[in-house]
Protein backbone atom coordinates (compact mmCIF):
# COMPACT_ATOMS: atom_id res chain seq x y z
CA UNK A 1 0.00 0.00 0.00
CA UNK A 2 0.89 3.62 -0.82
CA UNK A 3 1.77 6.06 2.46
CA UNK A 4 -1.14 7.76 0.95
CA UNK A 5 -3.27 4.92 1.07
CA UNK A 6 -1.93 3.88 4.53
CA UNK A 7 -3.33 7.23 5.67
CA UNK A 8 -6.58 7.14 4.43
CA UNK A 9 -6.82 3.99 6.49
CA UNK A 10 -5.53 6.13 9.43
CA UNK A 11 -8.31 8.75 8.60
CA UNK A 12 -11.32 6.73 8.89
CA UNK A 13 -9.87 5.18 12.18
CA UNK A 14 -9.67 8.53 13.46
CA UNK A 15 -13.30 9.65 12.48
CA UNK A 16 -14.57 6.54 15.10
CA UNK A 17 -12.93 8.78 18.18
CA UNK A 18 -15.73 11.45 17.26
CA UNK A 19 -18.36 8.94 18.48
CA UNK A 20 -17.44 9.36 22.40
CA UNK A 21 -15.85 12.75 21.72
CA UNK A 22 -12.57 12.41 21.32
CA UNK A 23 -9.74 14.45 19.15
CA UNK A 24 -10.32 12.43 16.05
CA UNK A 25 -6.52 11.24 15.70
CA UNK A 26 -5.85 7.48 13.70
CA UNK A 27 -3.15 5.27 14.22
CA UNK A 28 -2.12 2.12 12.64
CA UNK A 29 0.85 -0.65 12.65
CA UNK A 30 2.13 -2.36 9.34
CA UNK A 31 4.53 -4.94 9.32
CA UNK A 32 5.02 -6.64 6.12
CA UNK A 33 2.41 -5.44 4.12
CA UNK A 34 0.00 -6.27 6.88
CA UNK A 35 -2.09 -3.74 9.08
CA UNK A 36 -1.51 -5.95 12.71
CA UNK A 37 -3.47 -2.72 14.19
CA UNK A 38 -5.96 0.24 14.24
CA UNK A 39 -6.90 2.34 17.21
CA UNK A 40 -8.47 5.92 17.45
CA UNK A 41 -7.86 8.15 20.32
CA UNK A 42 -9.76 7.06 23.73
CA UNK A 43 -8.40 9.40 26.33
CA UNK A 44 -12.03 10.81 27.10
CA UNK A 45 -13.48 7.35 26.68
CA UNK A 46 -11.50 5.24 29.26
CA UNK A 47 -10.57 8.67 31.28
CA UNK A 48 -6.59 7.46 30.13
CA UNK A 49 -4.10 10.57 29.81
CA UNK A 50 -1.97 7.68 27.86
CA UNK A 51 -5.03 6.21 25.48
CA UNK A 52 -3.57 8.25 22.34
CA UNK A 53 -4.27 6.20 19.23
CA UNK A 54 0.02 5.74 18.51
CA UNK A 55 0.19 4.09 21.83
CA UNK A 56 -2.77 2.18 21.71
CA UNK A 57 -2.11 1.13 18.11
CA UNK A 58 1.13 0.05 19.33
CA UNK A 59 0.29 -2.15 22.23
CA UNK A 60 -2.63 -4.45 20.06
CA UNK A 61 0.37 -4.63 17.60
CA UNK A 62 3.26 -5.92 20.41
CA UNK A 63 0.45 -8.33 21.15
CA UNK A 64 -0.09 -9.82 18.15
CA UNK A 65 3.10 -10.46 16.90
CA UNK A 66 4.09 -11.61 20.70
CA UNK A 67 6.96 -9.30 21.53
CA UNK A 68 7.46 -5.57 23.12
CA UNK A 69 9.86 -5.24 20.08
CA UNK A 70 8.39 -4.21 16.42
CA UNK A 71 11.38 -4.42 13.74
CA UNK A 72 10.66 -3.21 10.57
CA UNK A 73 7.07 -1.79 11.56
CA UNK A 74 5.26 1.16 10.20
CA UNK A 75 3.30 3.50 12.87
CA UNK A 76 0.87 5.91 10.88
CA UNK A 77 -0.65 8.80 12.52
CA UNK A 78 -3.17 11.19 11.31
CA UNK A 79 -1.37 13.60 13.33
CA UNK A 80 2.57 14.48 14.27
CA UNK A 81 3.28 11.85 17.11
CA UNK A 82 3.52 14.08 20.85
CA UNK A 83 7.00 12.98 22.95
CA UNK A 84 4.90 10.02 24.78
CA UNK A 85 3.82 8.43 21.57
CA UNK A 86 7.18 9.14 19.88
CA UNK A 87 9.04 7.21 22.83
CA UNK A 88 6.64 4.56 22.44
CA UNK A 89 7.56 4.10 19.09
CA UNK A 90 11.21 4.51 19.85
CA UNK A 91 10.93 1.68 22.83
CA UNK A 92 8.82 -0.38 20.31
CA UNK A 93 11.50 -0.03 17.83
CA UNK A 94 9.60 0.64 15.00
CA UNK A 95 11.35 1.39 11.36
CA UNK A 96 9.25 4.33 10.36
CA UNK A 97 6.56 7.04 11.45
CA UNK A 98 4.37 8.15 8.75
CA UNK A 99 2.30 11.03 9.97
CA UNK A 100 -0.37 13.23 8.56
CA UNK A 101 -1.08 16.88 10.32
CA UNK A 102 2.19 18.85 11.77
CA UNK A 103 1.31 19.54 15.30
CA UNK A 104 3.29 22.68 15.74
CA UNK A 105 2.29 22.36 19.80
CA UNK A 106 3.70 19.34 20.51
CA UNK A 107 5.05 17.39 17.50
CA UNK A 108 8.00 15.37 18.44
CA UNK A 109 8.98 14.15 14.52
CA UNK A 110 9.91 17.59 13.33
CA UNK A 111 8.04 20.16 14.64
CA UNK A 112 9.29 20.61 18.19
CA UNK A 113 11.60 17.75 18.63
CA UNK A 114 13.51 15.24 16.46
CA UNK A 115 13.16 12.02 18.46
CA UNK A 116 12.99 9.86 15.27
CA UNK A 117 16.62 10.48 14.44
CA UNK A 118 18.20 11.88 17.64
CA UNK A 119 21.73 10.09 17.57
CA UNK A 120 21.87 10.44 21.24
CA UNK A 121 18.87 7.85 21.95
CA UNK A 122 19.48 4.27 21.82
CA UNK A 123 17.43 3.94 18.66
CA UNK A 124 16.41 5.80 15.56
CA UNK A 125 13.71 5.40 12.43
CA UNK A 126 12.89 7.22 9.56
CA UNK A 127 9.97 9.85 9.25
CA UNK A 128 8.01 10.59 6.62
CA UNK A 129 5.59 13.84 6.99
CA UNK A 130 2.92 15.87 5.68
CA UNK A 131 0.87 12.69 3.61
CA UNK A 132 -2.69 14.24 3.59
CA UNK A 133 -1.68 16.64 5.77
CA UNK A 134 -5.05 19.22 4.57
CA UNK A 135 -7.36 16.45 5.15
CA UNK A 136 -6.01 15.18 8.28
CA UNK A 137 -5.49 18.70 9.65
CA UNK A 138 -8.99 19.18 9.42
CA UNK A 139 -10.54 16.60 11.06
CA UNK A 140 -8.67 18.25 13.96
CA UNK A 141 -9.57 21.69 13.44
CA UNK A 142 -12.81 20.93 12.74
CA UNK A 143 -12.94 19.29 16.50
CA UNK A 144 -11.85 22.33 18.04
CA UNK A 145 -13.61 24.47 16.35
CA UNK A 146 -16.77 22.78 17.21
CA UNK A 147 -15.96 23.35 20.64
CA UNK A 148 -15.62 26.87 20.84
CA UNK A 149 -19.37 27.01 19.29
Amino acid sequence: MTDEELMGLAILEAGKALEHDDVPVGALVVLDGKVLSARHNERELLDDPTAHAEVLALRDAAAAVGSSRLDGAILVSTLEPCPMCAGAALSARVGQVIFGAEDLKSGALGSLYQLGNDPRLNHEFSVTGRILQEECGNMVADFFDSKRI
